[in-house]
């Protein structure tokens, strides 16, 4: 095992666990802001610590757990067949799927599935996840506890070098070093075969360059293939990042634990910083997973864990067990946020429902279960999607429902509360229909992957922020209270009304 802290790895951890748990417990007597602080500082001293890790490990076009890919040569391939230069294996059938060509090899009675790289004349070794039609499942043409799906991510060469080991790198060297060297990024593709649904994952080489540049998550350049809609998707984005993150429930709550308006601004600046220096650290964190040989490509969010775990348990436990507290604090924010807005905004204010404080608070505790549990649900549904673009999509609600209305409260003073709440609805509405028609929805939620979505842009913002700022002026100028003229004369000051005799 490794030491952690310089002790034994059960000591480390258990010693480290107990602090944890004292000052936690400590400030949650005291305050949920100090929680909020104590936990956020955690991630960002430790993700830092893992960073200066990765530095230290430096890069290798063979990292520790990287798996060898294998390609087999292609002695002759006609339009439907293929010939091999390795006889021990037998070729089975040739599947075309799209632009591709997937090969289907049998060798000592396990099949596996390898591309056709025409251009190199070699096929590539891929990796498969396969849902027979009996309802066994099979990993690599193996089931799963023989270990036969591996860990990628790494670099096939450095300036065209590869075998390359660099040591330890300071943080422009690390960044450049990608930059000279070519990814082994994987893509995806879904093929049947038979009454089997395989799931291919794929090599795809890409300069270190363009990987570093923006342009293969989002598609922004025309010259590398962007569409205008691929435009609009990525603005929209955008547009959900920036206001989204004014609009989040339990970010706003936080203004509600500190004592003057010179705190809250000491606050914001404390918490940007804080915010701007993780941002800066999960771009090594990435790149670290990318070429650290530790990426699982059937789970997007297990990137950082596996990359800690590479590093030794010690560190793993640590980066787990900060994570967890981390997702439970901000869920928290999120359940204290929905059982004020229900209980006091939503019943006692809006639908003017009397209740005592004490079936206030039944209320809220109320709400707190049913959110609890549909946050549960929507979880278990959305598993197979990548967390940061959820967090998109949750960016983007939160700009088209509760943005403009605050927008509106803070500065137009013809604001009505018709106005407003029309406002949150059309936001709410039109956001989440957008999403539900999107692709990735048919795609990843709904499985259906051949079936062309309603709507083409996966992120709202760009369509449902206008339409609650449109909702919300229409409605609010239309609900405008007339003003009636008084009958009575204006007096100055000082004067005495003298009421006539009778």
């Amino acid at each position: 095992m490794t030491p952690l802290l310089g002790l034994p790895f059960e000591a480390g951890v258990a010693i480290v666990g107990f602090v944890v748990i004292i000052i936690v417990a400590t400030a949650g007597m005291t305050s949920t802001t100090w929680v909020q602080c104590i936990k956020g500082g955690l991630l960002v001293i430790f993700s830092f610590i893992l960073v200066i890790m990765i530095l230290f490990r430096g890069i290798s076009t063979t990292p520790e757990l990287y798996h060898d890919f294998k390609t087999i040569w292609v002695a002759s391939l006609t339009r439907s067949n293929i010939s091999l230069k390795d006889d021990s294996y037998k070729v089975v059938k040739l599947i075309q799927a799209g632009s591709n060509t997937f090969v289907k090899l049998s060798k000592d009675n396990v099949e596996t599935l390898w591309k056709l790289n025409k251009s190199k004349n070699v096929l590539e070794e891929t990796q498969t996840i396969t849902h027979t039609s009996s309802g066994t499942v099979l990993y690599n043409g193996a089931p799963k506890e023989a270990g036969k799906f591996y860990l990628v991510g790494h670099l096939a060469d450095i300036e065209g070098n590869p075998e390359v080991q660099t040591g330890s790198t300071d943080p422009f060297t690390f960044i450049e070093t990608i930059k000279e060297g070519t990814v082994v990024r994987w893509g995806k593709q879904v093929i049947s075969d038979g009454g089997d649904s395989i799931t291919v994952y794929y090599q795809m080489p890409t300069a270190g360059r363009d990987v570093l540049i923006p342009g293969l998550k989002f598609k922004i350049d025309p010259v590398r293939g962007a569409t205008p809609l691929d435009r609009v998707n990525f603005i929209s984005l955008m547009i959900a990042l920036f206001l989204g993150t004014a609009a989040l429930p339990h970010i706003l709550i936080r203004y509600y634990t500190v004592p003057t308006p010179a705190y809250a601004r000491k606050s914001t600046i404390v918490a940007v910083a804080a915010i701007g220096l993780f941002y800066l650290l999960t771009l090594y964190l990435g790149l670290g997973a990318m070429t650290g040989g530790a990426l699982d490509i059937t789970d997007e969010n297990m990137s950082a864990p596996l990359l800690a775990k590479s590093f030794g348990l010690g560190i793993f436990a640590v980066i787990m067990a900060i994570a967890f507290a981390t997702i439970l604090g901000t869920v928290s924010g999120l359940i204290v946020a929905a059982s004020g807005a229900v209980a006091n905004d939503l019943m006692h204010k809006f639908f003017k429902i009397q209740m005592s404080d004490k079936a206030m608070v039944f209320a809220g505790r109320t709400t707190a279960i049913i959110v609890s549990i549909i946050a549960m649900v929507l979880g278990v549904l959305f598993k197979s999607m990548n967390v940061s673009f959820l967090v998109g999509w949750a960016f983007a609600i939160a700009a088209s429902a509760n943005l403009p209305a605050i927008f509106a409260i803070i500065f137009w003073k013809k604001a009505t509360y018709q106005g407003i709440a029309a406002s949150i609805i059309a936001g709410l509405v039109s956001s989440l229909i957008l999403i539900l028609l999107s692709q990735d929805m048919f795609t990843n939620v709904y499985h259906l992957y051949n079936v062309q979505a309603p709507n083409p842009i996966g992120q709202p913002a760009i369509i449902s922020v206008p339409v609650s700022f449109i909702t919300l002026v229409v409605v609010s100028l239309l609900t405008q209270k007339s003003a009636v003229p008084s009958t009575e004369p204006v007096l100055g000051k000082g004067a005495v009304k003298i009421s006539e005799p009778d």
